[in-house]
């Protein structure tokens, strides 16, 4: 896993694997480099597709849901997914 997070931009994909995970991470800024206005438009589209997951996972926790589920993991991934789908129809009205 971790060296598919160090493979160079070019070998990134986004796919929807479930057995095989792509982490995305936006671009940073260092001491003697700038972004340029492309790596600012990338980050600006990976902020607009995170927010709803974002705003998902803060009703899920304002409403306590994560709190005391006990049970199979794969359950729990199924009824995360549900609800913050539909957390994010809500949000998106």
């Amino acid at each position: 896993m971790a060296q598919r997070l160090r493979c160079p931009r070019s070998a990134r994909r986004a796919d929807n694997d479930i057995l095989d995970p792509v982490i995305v991470t936006g671009y940073t800024a260092g001491r003697t480099h700038k972004l340029t206005p492309g790596e600012k438009a990338a980050n600006r589209v990976l902020a607009v597709g995170r927010a709803p997951v974002e705003h998902g996972f803060a009703h899920l926790k304002n409403r306590r849901i994560l709190t005391k589920l006990r049970t199979d993991p794969a359950r729990t991934t199924q009824l995360l997914r549900a609800l913050l789908a539909l957390t994010n129809l809500e949000v998106n009205r």
